[in-house]
């Protein structure tokens, strides 16, 4: 008979990896805490950085990057992840989908967590090394960002626009790591954040309920039942800002086009967001994945040209 890895230990909405249940538990706690088992966010986190490098024209000629990018976007979003259990363990702790995260669950001490996280950030700083100066100023001009997310949900109903700020400044860095700043690249830089304020809308929608109770803030409970509008609204500034982007780098009628699949697909979320569902949501916000590589496929079609 086959054998099958043991049941991981993870939260409810994640998608572990089948490695993940093969790994003593303690090593599965921190595997967790970085989120690996839930990957969704460190394509998220990538997608732009690519689509910023593709858009300047360095694909090919500065191609090695991408996987710079890759390993970064994987060790910074752990990163920050566990930075965001360390402030939020009190709330995670208070909430269905959070309450078994290493930290709130107390499984990991929130000293050890830090050292975690500092390790990531060591090999985040690996990544910036890689860089030329320019692109090294800007990321780190993304460190206050990141340090401050975890309190906006305590201070604004909208700490989905600052997600959106934070995950999307890699396009800055991609794009300032093989030319100068233009219009083009804060077309980009916008067209994530709104991309990024419609799904994590999506994506707060499983824990409506348990952040009233909570009184945790965020888009969706702002937006309430006019929740698939908003989100509506959100991906069609992002298109717009997109289009934009595209034509400013390579001015032609038929840029604009390269946008066309990625807006079918967020149209379809739109459509299927009529299920508000935890389940439909989760599976909403995942399918953003298959939209980052559109993204990118949009700013290739035009960065190569």
């Amino acid at each position: 008979m086959a054998s099958t890895a043991p049941k991981p230990i993870s939260t409810p909405d994640a998608d572990p990896p089948v490695w993940l249940g093969w790994l003593p538990p303690r090593a599965q706690a921190y595997a967790c805490l970085a989120r690996l088992d839930r990957a969704a966010g460190s394509w998220l986190l990538f997608w732009p950085c690519a689509a910023g490098l593709t858009l300047a024209g360095g694909l090919v000629t500065h191609w090695p990057l991408i996987f710079w990018f890759l390993l970064g976007s994987l060790a910074m979003r752990s990163a920050g992840c566990v930075w965001n259990d360390i402030i939020d363990r009190k709330l995670d702790a208070q909430v269905a989908r959070t309450r078994d995260r290493p930290v709130a669950s107390g499984a990991i001490s929130v000293r050890a967590a830090l050292a975690f996280a500092i390790a990531l950030s060591l090999l985040g700083l690996i990544v910036l090394l890689q860089l030329r100066p320019l692109a090294q100023g800007v990321a780190l001009g993304s460190l206050l960002l990141v340090a401050a997310y975890p309190y906006m949900k305590r201070i604004t109903w909208w700490p989905q626009a600052w997600l959106g700020l934070t995950f999307n400044w890699g396009a800055l860095v991609g794009y300032t790591a093989v030319a100068s700043p233009s219009a083009a690249m804060l077309l980009l830089y916008t067209a994530g954040v709104f991309w990024t304020l419609g799904y994590d809308t999506i994506y707060a929608l499983q824990d409506i309920e348990d952040d009233a109770m909570a009184g945790i803030k965020s888009s969706a409970r702002a937006l309430g039942p006019r929740a698939r509008s908003g989100v509506a609204v959100f991906y069609a500034l992002s298109l717009t800002a997109l289009a934009a982007a595209l034509f400013a780098a390579l001015p032609s009628p038929l840029s604009p086009l390269a946008a066309l699949p990625l807006g079918l697909h967020l149209a379809r979320q739109v459509q299927r967001l009529s299920d508000t569902t935890p389940e439909n949501a989760l599976a909403l916000f995942r399918s953003n994945r298959q939209a980052g590589v559109l993204l990118f496929a949009a700013t290739a079609v035009v960065g190569l040209v």
